[in-house]
């Protein structure tokens, strides 16, 4: 073997082995950024929390920057599920338990949810908090907006479903069917992880107040539980908008639709 080929081998061979390193490292990437999106590998090794402004899909799920959050532990009734109250008449306690958990977000924000797992549709299931400390799932349950369930949560709840139960709060102030009883009774339905289900909450703003404008030029909102509101699309070209209160949208000049 020629010396200057003897010489130069060794340091050869260690300049390949890192520059074979770095592709193992950065995922064969040559000058990339580091990727910022939560990625289950990341999220399950480093036991990842996410942090920031809530939008809420429904009773136990939530978005934060484009990510979904669904609640250990506990589970609430469907957008679609109907229960009956005290005086046995049926009433939406999906779409009460939303907006419920939607109130009780924006009192004290950002929300903060430490990873658990992930779910069947790429969800993130974590034990989130709001900015005060304020236990999400316990303070669901223990409001009757959601039950707790045993399956995940091996109890962590119950305490909080108990006292629901004895105060008649929220689904315990009547008849219902449990949630994951319901989803079962219902046909089959694959629930999409990155798209918005049809009658989402919220618009981009993270607010979930649909500010219309009517054939008439009338200007006309519509709040989360109205007869109109999961019809009611927002076209921003065309001036409706968003709104995060209806004290915003009064200002603004709209007015609350009658039904």
């Amino acid at each position: 073997m020629p010396y200057l080929v003897r010489k130069f081998l060794p340091v050869s061979a260690i300049l390949i082995a890192a520059t074979l390193g770095y592709f193992v490292n950065n995922g064969g990437a040559v000058g990339g950024t580091q990727e910022r999106a939560i990625t289950k590998s990341a999220a399950t090794a480093a036991g990842q929390t996410i942090v920031g402004r809530a939008s809420v899909i429904d009773g136990d799920t939530i978005e934060i920057s484009g990510q979904r959050v669904r609640f250990n532990g506990v589970d609430a009734p469907e957008g679609k599920q109907s229960c009956k109250d005290g005086k046995a008449q049926p009433y939406a306690c999906g779409r009460a338990a939303a907006r419920a958990l939607d109130e009780f977000l924006a009192a004290s924000r950002p929300v903060t949810c430490t990873f658990v797992d992930w779910d069947q549709y790429g969800r993130f299931v974590g034990n989130c908090v709001r900015a005060d400390g304020n236990s999400v799932q316990e303070w669901l349950v223990r409001n009757g907006h959601a039950l707790d369930w045993p399956r995940y949560s091996h109890g962590a709840f119950s305490g909080q479903e108990k006292a629901a139960r004895a105060s008649r709060r929220g689904v315990w102030q009547g008849d219902f069917q449990k949630p994951w009883e319901w989803r079962a009774a219902q046909p089959e339905q694959a629930v999409p992880a990155a798209a918005s289900p049809v009658g989402s909450l919220v618009g981009q703003s993270g607010c979930n107040i649909k500010g219309n404008i009517s054939a008439k030029g009338e200007r006309i909102y519509h709040v989360l539980g109205q007869k109109y509101y999961s019809r009611t699309k927002i076209f921003v070209g065309k001036g409706e908008r968003w709104f995060c209160s209806e004290a915003e949208a009064r200002q603004a000049g709209w007015r609350k639709a009658r039904r």
